[in-house]
């Protein structure tokens, strides 16, 4: 952690960023959109291919149901940690595995997921509101990354690492499984591994990337520079690599236009906006390649 540290401090030292990232909040910020634009944009397609931008959200939402349980049960309330990933992991399984034995469409399911994990959360909120100061459930639902802290960017890191482990083992496999199950299964890929691995890993990015982004806002950072990157790709590689370019991008231009005062809202709505304004210039080159 120190180490990237340090490489934001070289930048600042060498005048290719402002003066004001020599404080340790706003270096813990950029360290923060390195490891996380990456890695959403990493996971992006597979979220896209998979059609699971809805169950993203559900998850999303689902941790504000994990932050008031784990206030409730004594944790710190700046980094309830356990009762947040335990919940949202749980959460996520429960979907899936009902999903694998209904004939439900998975939209409506995902959608009463979804409202459950709404209304209790919304229920727990009222008696939690009491206990702690409203602003730490403001940071919850729309993000601030200036209140990153090191367990925060250690938790993240951790997962990063954990997800390029199994994007770089798995993800042809997984895509395949996705695609197309019968032919995956006929080459020996256990389908249903790969479907709750991934849907794992799902749960624990979009929590850890919950403090920064907010609980309402994480699921468009898995979503839209994906969408962005398949409109210009010719190619799955493309589809990836502009995938993770558009996700860091946003990260980036999203703690670093609201620092400089231009875009005076919070980070997570400044990074969601940013990546929104590339999809429509992805949707404008687009129609302009068709036109020529």
């Amino acid at each position: 952690m120190e180490s990237l540290r340090f490489w934001v401090l070289e930048l600042q030292q060498a005048g290719h960023l402002p003066d004001m990232f020599q404080y340790a909040f706003l270096t813990n910020a950029l360290v923060a959109a390195a490891i996380m634009g990456p890695l959403l944009g990493a996971l992006g397609p597979l979220v896209v291919t998979r059609r699971l931008a809805f169950f993203s959200e559900a998850v999303g939402h689902g941790a504000l149901t994990g932050v008031a349980l784990g206030i409730l049960l004594g944790e710190p309330a700046t980094q309830p940690l356990a009762a947040l990933f335990t919940f949202c992991i749980v959460f996520a399984l429960l979907l899936h595995w009902i999903k694998s034995r209904t004939q439900l469409p998975y939209d409506a399911l995902v959608g009463v997921f979804l409202s459950f994990a709404i209304a209790l959360g919304a229920a727990l909120l009222l008696y939690v509101a009491r206990k702690v100061n409203v602003h730490i459930l403001e940071n919850v639902l729309f993000g601030s990354i200036l209140t990153v802290q090191d367990m925060d960017l250690l938790v993240l890191l951790l997962i990063a690492l954990l997800g390029l482990g199994l994007i770089l083992y798995g993800g042809n496999r997984a895509l395949l499984g996705s695609l197309t199950p019968e032919l995956a299964r006929l080459q020996g890929v256990p389908v249903r591994f790969y479907d709750y691995a991934f849907v794992t890993l799902i749960a624990l990015v979009t929590v850890a990337s919950v403090k920064i982004v907010g609980a309402i806002l994480v699921g468009a950072l898995l979503l839209i520079p994906a969408t962005s990157a398949r409109l210009i790709s010719r190619s799955g590689r493309a589809f990836f690599w502009y995938s993770i370019l558009f996700a860091t991008l946003s990260c980036f231009l999203g703690i670093l236009l609201p620092m400089a005062g231009a875009l005076p809202i919070p980070s997570g709505a400044a990074i969601v906006l940013v990546s929104a304004v590339l999809f429509v210039l992805s949707l404008g080159i687009r129609k302009w390649r068709a036109l020529a």
